[in-house]
């Protein structure tokens, strides 16, 4: 038996639920999600080629006229620390005249990436100083993992599949390179730069096909990695929901306090209507608090059996009425007024206690 509980232990400790809304919630604050990062290196690596593709001329003229400028202007000055200033301070202008556009398209294309994998997340946690992420032998472990052999498989598939790519490029472009001695500087320049960016183009597209199955075994890995228990799905459920015993607990407290406020109303009612057994409803008329007669009490069988043994404790007249006693209960809630539907038969049965009452 000692084995066999130690086994449903076991049992239940297995991560085999797959996570909860909550789990996934607090997953994503953590920075736990499914995002490629082959997607995010392929769409940066695109983008930045076709931009090259559209202004690399405008970018080859800008930094041509940086290297005339150089050697026709600033060559001629005299080298003191001033003019030494001027020239660092103009050429870092011009620098990031050029570079600041490339710069803002990776980080579009990179926060684009983001977007589409994962929406708008902002977290800092994977940024916090943590002992655990130092720790030599958890290291060890995360080395030696099955996520870092193949996270190691992929990187040297993208190595050969990128180097095959450039390859194709420059093997289909080899006349035009064995034919470079012919060409002016200009002309050799333009090449390789059209060439370059060729091969870009071609291995971001490669990296985007392989992404693909990447972000699917991202997508797989993190569905495995926050799978809960049996007993972390119930701990969960305690704590966003309550202990079901607690609640039920505090359930029976407070109804037990609601009836004894309600029984503590029935010695003021002006009457109780019975069924004679089932019902009971206790009915009081006071011009001070409400136009209409009010329902201060009412139950069935065993709540109007103690709402009948209160009444006759304290004088209250009981009243059968069955018609009048079902309905009742079932329209009238405590605390509300009669409906208008039974004003003639309350009036009736007040009538008759007032009556009663006036003879005592």
């Amino acid at each position: 038996m000692q084995q066999l509980r130690l086994d449903l232990q076991f049992f239940n400790q297995e991560k085999t639920e797959k996570a909860t809304p909550k789990k996934r919630q607090d997953s994503r604050k953590k920075g736990q999600v499914a995002k490629s990062q082959d997607v995010n290196t392929s769409i940066m690596l695109f983008s930045i080629f076709m931009f090259f593709i559209v202004f690399g001329s405008f970018m080859g003229e800008a930094l041509t006229g940086m290297y005339t400028y150089s050697f026709t202007e600033f060559i001629h000055w005299d080298l003191t620390e001033k003019t030494l200033e001027s020239i660092l301070f103009q050429m870092t202008i011009e620098g990031v005249k050029v570079v600041a556009p490339i710069m803002a398209v990776a980080m579009i294309a990179a926060f684009i990436a983001n977007y589409v994998q994962i929406g708008f997340l902002f977290s800092t946690e994977s940024i916090k100083f943590d002992l655990k992420k130092v720790d030599p032998i958890k290291g060890f472990k995360r080395i030696f993992s099955v996520r870092a052999i193949v996270e190691f498989l992929k990187s040297m598939f993208k190595i050969i599949a990128i180097g095959a790519v450039c390859f194709g490029v420059i093997w289909l472009n080899k006349d035009d390179i064995m034919l470079l001695s012919m060409k002016s500087v200009s002309e050799s320049i333009k090449f390789f730069g059209e060439l370059t960016i060729l091969m870009g183009v071609a291995s971001s597209l490669i990296l985007m096909f392989l992404a693909i199955p990447d972000y699917l075994y991202q997508r797989y890995d993190h569905e495995k990695n926050i799978k809960m228990s049996k007993q972390d799905v119930k701990d969960e459920h305690k704590n966003t929901e309550g202990d079901p015993l607690i609640k039920s607990r505090m359930k029976e407290r407070q109804r037990q306090m609601a009836q004894q406020r309600m029984m503590s109303e029935v010695p003021q009612a002006d009457v109780v209507i019975t069924n004679p057994t089932h019902y009971a409803i206790a009915v009081k008329y006071d011009e001070d608090r409400a136009e209409a007669p009010f329902v201060v009490a009412k139950g069935a069988d065993y709540i109007a059996f103690k709402i009948r043994e209160v009444a006759k404790a304290n004088d209250v007249v009981l009243v059968e009425n069955k018609w009048l006693a079902r309905n009742l209960y079932q329209a009238v809630d405590i605390n509300e007024e009669i409906p208008e539907d039974f004003f003639q038969a309350v009036a009736e049965v007040l009538a008759y206690v007032y009556s009663i009452q006036r003879k005592v």
